[in-house]
Formats: C-alpha cells, sequence, structure tokens
C-alpha cells in the first residue's frame, strides 16, 4: 500500500492511498493524541509503514488504518496507561519497539512465555515506582 497523502483534522489523522482509499483514526481513541497539544499533533513523521508522534510516543501503522481488529489484552493495558512509555519497556524486556507495537496491535501474537516477561517487567516498573 502505498501513501498519497496524510493530513489532520480537529478530531483525526487521515490517510489516502494510491488507489483513492481513504480512512481516519480517532485522536480520542489513543490517550496520547488526545491529550497531545495542537502543536504535539502537527510534529508526526511518516515513513512506508506508518505515522511516527516521538514526542508523544505514538505510532500508527497505514495497514491498521483500514485492518480493524478487535483489541489484544496488551492494547487496552497500553491506551489505558498512557504514562507508560512502550518504546522504554521494550527496550527494557530486550526487544524491539516495532515487535512491540505488532504484538499490542495483534499483527504479532506473543508466545506464552513472551507475555509473562512483558507483564513481569510491567510489574517490576510497578513495584521500582512504589519505592520511591
Amino acid at each position: 500500500m502505498k501513501i498519497e497523502k496524510v493530513w489532520l483534522t480537529d478530531t483525526a489523522v487521515w490517510i489516502r492511498t494510491d488507489e483513492g482509499k481513504e480512512a481516519c483514526e480517532l485522536f480520542a481513541d489513543y490517550p496520547r493524541l488526545r491529550y497531545a497539544t495542537a502543536e504535539q499533533l502537527v510534529d508526526f513523521k511518516i515513513d512506508g509503514f506508518g505515522i511516527h508522534w516521538e514526542e508523544l510516543d505514538e505510532d500508527l501503522s497505514f495497514e491498521g488504518f483500514f485492518d480493524k481488529q478487535k483489541p489484544t489484552a496488551l492494547y487496552q493495558l497500553f491506551m489505558a496507561h498512557p504514562e507508560l512509555n512502550v518504546s522504554a519497556l521494550a527496550r527494557r524486556i530486550g526487544i524491539s519497539q516495532s515487535l512491540m507495537a505488532q504484538y499490542i496491535s495483534g499483527k504479532k501474537t506473543p508466545s506464552g512465555s513472551r507475555m509473562a516477561l512483558i507483564f513481569d517487567t510491567i510489574h517490576a516498573v510497578g513495584r521500582e515506582l512504589a519505592a520511591v
């Protein structure tokens, strides 16, 4: 899929493919985008796979605009807790941020042991914060 145009409205980010298909994702569905300032929202980069807001630590894949799936447990967790930094957590676990994003989106399914490692790491972060 080749993306021809990316634009923002007051409530959503839109894309158009070279075939003329258009789709949007609502800011309200993503806490980091929902609470972002207008300046933060316009500060995005695009590549062949999607849109990235570096300052907000948010990524949307172009495929996700058209391939709607039931939210995974990881997706629900990270949407409920936008204070969790997905990239930093992935680094701490020792996996790439893109692999973590695929787990969150449901594009890939982590093994039972990998899922346990993810939750164990989140719990460890929680314990460390509670000790402060």
